[in-house]
C-alpha cells in the first residue's frame, strides 16, 4: 500500500511539474491582446493525454505486479504443501527401510539357527 501510496505522489509530483513547466501559472491574461495561437493549446492537451497514457500505463503494469504476486503465492503454498509431502514420505520410507533391514535380519538369523539345527542333526 505504501508503494501505491509513494508512486501516485510521485506520479502527481512529475505530472504537475510538467503543466507548470509550460509557463508561469499565475501569468494574468490579457483580453485586448489576443494573440493566442491554437498551438500552445495543443501542445496541453497533448502533454495531459500523455501524462493519461502514462498513468494508466503504470496502473496497469500494477495491476500485472499485483497478478504476478498473487501467482507467486499461490506456487509457494503449492510448493510448500509438496514439500510437506515429501518431508512425510522420506520419514515413512526410511521407517520402512529400517522395518526391510531389521526383517532381513531377523530371517538371516532364522536361517543361521535352522542351519546350526541340521549340523547338530547330523552330527547325533
Amino acid at each position: 500500500m505504501k508503494k501505491v501510496l509513494s508512486l501516485t505522489t510521485l506520479v502527481l509530483a512529475i505530472s504537475c511539474s510538467t503543466v507548470l513547466a509550460d509557463g508561469n501559472a499565475f501569468t494574468p491574461i490579457d483580453f485586448e491582446t489576443s494573440n493566442v495561437s491554437s498551438k500552445p493549446a495543443a501542445a496541453a492537451t497533448t502533454s495531459q493525454a500523455g501524462n493519461t497514457q502514462l498513468q494508466n500505463a503504470i496502473l496497469q503494469l500494477d495491476n500485472a505486479q499485483v497478478e504476478v504476486r498473487n501467482e507467486l503465492l499461490n506456487y509457494k503454498s503449492q510448493y510448500s504443501d509438496i514439500d510437506a509431502q515429501y518431508q512425510t514420505i522420506r520419514a515413512e520410507r526410511k521407517a520402512l527401510k529400517k522395518q526391510v533391514t531389521t526383517t532381513e535380519k531377523r530371517i538371516k538369523k532364522i536361517d543361521k539357527q535352522k542351519e546350526n539345527i541340521r549340523k547338530n542333526i547330523n552330527q547325533v
